[in-house]
């Protein structure tokens, strides 16, 4: 933990510091504290830290649950996207943005159709899954897998009959980026996640119980069913308003919680927090990449996230087969 909280410092230092305009630490330093008002305060305050805020908690939330959904389904390839939220929530975005519907809250419109499109899902996937008053955790998967195909083809119909310019829009947002500014939604985003992060480490040790199986959960103790649900919902819920914020962001969720298990092990009560900064960082650095590449340019982050993470996966693989 320690060495992680240090790579995370030192991740947001680098951030802060490098991209088109250069700062020192010392100029960081204060600009952040002092009342400097030039275009470069501006540039530090009002367009990068934002960005490195969104980073560490949109990265650290996806990899979050990508830990608990992993855990539930006991199935490392699971990831946040499989279960068809993100497709629902891309429905929502596309649907705003081939019939123009941005002008009623401005930039906030596509965040708010984008997470009732996640919610929408949920909400489906959950009463498909339902069997009498429990859940079946396969049946969940593969509802959840299905929706996400049927989401995708959705989209890719509205996508074919629209025109050039919201064809770009479109496009621009499935790959992902952290442009968004407006600070009450960060500020949310903020609070939910760390929320969130506190009820699934109360979790960890019904995650642990449950790696032997529900049957052998259930005869530890542990009410599994309950477990599952509440785990689900949240989860569900944090990906929704991720993905719905920054778009789709791939590979964060998948790739970060199994480095954190190849380090640290598979103890939830340590994964799940490891899991979360693993994922900040991952996406900080990620960002930083995406500013500086082709600078003045900038490259989606899901486009990053989406090579880096696939070359970190095979590394992985290929060490643990050894």
């Amino acid at each position: 933990m320690a060495v992680l909280l240090l790579l995370l410092a030192v991740t947001i230092i680098a951030a802060l510091c490098i991209g088109e305009v250069n700062y020192s630490p010392q100029e960081v330093l204060q600009i952040l504290f002092g009342d400097g008002n030039d275009v470069r305060a501006d540039i530090l305050r009002k367009l990068r830290l934002p960005r490195i805020l969104l980073g560490l908690f949109v990265g650290g939330s996806l990899s979050l649950t990508g830990a608990i959904l992993q855990g539930i389904f006991r199935n490392p390839l699971v990831e946040p996207y499989t279960l068809g939220i993100s497709g629902g929530a891309s429905v929502g975005v596309t649907l705003v943005i081939v019939f123009s519907l941005e002008m009623f809250w401005g930039s906030l419109t596509l965040a708010f159709a984008g997470f009732i499109g996640a919610l929408a899902t949920i909400i489906l996937v959950y009463f498909v899954a339902m069997r009498g008053n429990s859940v079946r955790i396969q049946t969940l998967l593969l509802t959840g897998v299905m929706i996400s195909f049927v989401a995708s083809s959705l989209m890719m119909l509205m996508m074919s009959i629209t025109d050039a310019d919201k064809l770009q829009g479109v496009m621009f947002w499935t790959m992902g980026g952290l442009n968004e500014t407006n600070t009450t939604l960060i500020t949310f985003i903020s609070l939910l996640s760390l929320c969130i992060l506190l009820i699934s480490l109360f979790y960890a040790p019904v995650l642990n119980a449950m790696r032997l199986g529900l049957e052998r959960a259930t005869q530890l103790g542990v009410n599994a069913e309950r477990s599952v649900k509440v785990l689900f919902v949240f989860s569900s819920l944090l990906t929704g308003i991720c993905v719905a914020t920054a778009g789709m962001i791939g590979f964060v969720g998948l790739i970060i919680p199994q480095l954190m298990r190849y380090i640290v092990g598979t103890d939830y009560r340590i994964l799940l927090l490891s899991s979360f900064l693993g994922g900040g960082i991952f996406l900080i650095l990620c960002d930083i990449f995406a500013r500086v590449i082709v600078s003045p340019n900038e490259l989606p982050i899901g486009v990053v996230t989406g090579i880096i993470g696939g070359i970190i996966f095979i590394i992985v693989m290929t060490k643990i087969k050894k």
